[in-house]
């Protein structure tokens, strides 16, 4: 339950104990409840975005924005000069980059 966030109070109450002995006997489990089921999810969404299945972009986008710094800008639809950095540049520019590829019914990849 830590990890699904519902409160310590909530925990205790559920199991008919009193707060202070769900945390003198549960310490470790109510402290990494939460990173636990984070890496839970985190661990899914990695493996969505390193598969050629039908969310495979949209996850990769996902954790590039979130974990590996990229960022969206409002952009117009002309060439771009001078991009220092990939993080600089849109999911359109993005795919288009990346060869303009669609997903197939089976969850194959192949050029638009």
């Amino acid at each position: 339950m830590a990890g699904y966030g519902v409160p310590e109070d909530a925990i205790a109450r559920v199991l008919a104990i009193d707060p202070k002995t769900l945390r003198k006997h549960y310490r470790d489990e109510l402290d990494t409840g939460q990173i636990k089921a984070t890496a839970k999810v985190a661990e899914s969404l990695f493996r969505k975005a390193t598969t050629d299945g039908n969310q495979s972009v949209t996850a990769a986008i996902f954790w590039l924005k979130t974990r590996g710094g990229w960022r969206e800008t409002p952009q117009d639809h002309r060439v771009r000069v001078g991009v220092n950095s990939m993080a600089e540049l849109s999911d359109r520019e993005l795919m288009r980059i990346m060869g303009n590829t669609t997903l197939t019914s089976q969850g194959r990849r192949e050029r638009a």
